[in-house]
């Protein structure tokens, strides 16, 4: 069964650290472009990074910039997203996802693979 499968996250006060991670099962990560996305509660799903599968990084959410980095791990068939200085407007449910990489943006594909979401909780 192909499925990314997403752990980290959970409760962190402001202004602390957490690491998510996005494993490949029955997928090979680094021939896809891989994006995280988030969802606040009551907002939409915004995209957050994407890396491409040569390593760039395209974009970042003007919010997150100099703060999150998204990066990849071939060996390990994992993309990481890396998040410090946490806010409490970066709280929601986190997802990985197979997308379009480009400088507007993680794009969702019709037949893109998701994670599962994580929850990712900043408050002091």
């Amino acid at each position: 069964q192909v499925q990314l499968v997403q752990s980290g996250g959970g409760l962190v006060q402001p202004g602390g650290a957490l690491t998510l991670s996005c494993a490949g099962s029955g997928l090979t990560l680094e021939y896809h472009a891989i994006g995280w996305f988030r969802q606040a509660p009551g907002k939409e799903r915004e995209g957050i990074s994407c890396i491409t599968t040569s390593g760039k990084v395209p974009y970042n959410l003007d919010s997150v910039k100099g703060r999150f980095t998204i990066s990849r791990d071939r060996a390990a068939n994992l993309v990481w997203l890396q998040m410090n200085s946490l806010q409490p407007d970066d709280t929601g449910i986190y997802y990985c996802a197979t997308v379009a990489c480009g400088k507007n943006g993680p794009g969702k594909l019709i037949e893109g693979y998701w994670g599962q979401g994580t929850q990712v909780t900043v408050s002091s």
